[in-house]
């Protein structure tokens, strides 16, 4: 998860996708450029915003963000396809890394966070993942649970 720094005015989340890590068990995590036009920078400023459907998926040698949605920003003179496929930003080592990930069975790309960094540039936390069982969502619910009830009753005494 993205961390905000207590002293920078310009980092802020934009999208989170929660279920991700109920979904799927992440084993690494990379953070990656987004190439935007403009109407979709300004309508990620106003959070504007949702990448709980979307994927990543390495085709043709390029790193690309499916299905994730930008609303339209009402006051622009040129619009924006709300749901287009985006174009994210990695280097050849990284994509080769991501790409051998994604071949082996059931590991698959998945956007954790999007955010403007320290610097204002909006950024994509993409997880490798391989998705749970049914009977992993129930231990990992299970683990929650009993971390909340230990907490109660320290706190009672």
């Amino acid at each position: 998860m993205a961390k905000k720094p207590k002293s920078d005015p310009n980092y802020k989340i934009i999208a989170e996708n929660r279920r991700a890590r109920y979904d799927y068990s992440i084993v690494d995590d990379l953070e990656c450029g987004i190439i935007l036009s403009g109407s979709e920078v300004k309508s990620m400023r106003e959070n504007n915003t949702n990448i709980a459907e979307s994927y990543a998926a390495v085709e043709d040698g390029e790193l690309w963000l499916v299905n994730s949605y930008i609303a339209p920003y009402e006051r622009a003179m040129f619009g924006h396809e709300e749901r287009r496929r985006r174009k994210l930003l990695v280097s050849k080592k990284e994509l080769s890394r991501l790409w051998n990930e994604t071949q082996r069975k059931g590991m698959t790309l998945v956007p954790l966070v999007m955010y403007f960094n320290h610097k204002g540039i909006a950024k994509i936390k993409i997880g490798i993942a391989k998705g749970k069982k049914n009977h992993d969502k129930r231990e990992t619910e299970a683990k929650r649970d009993w971390g909340r009830q230990k907490q109660r009753l320290l706190k009672q005494g």
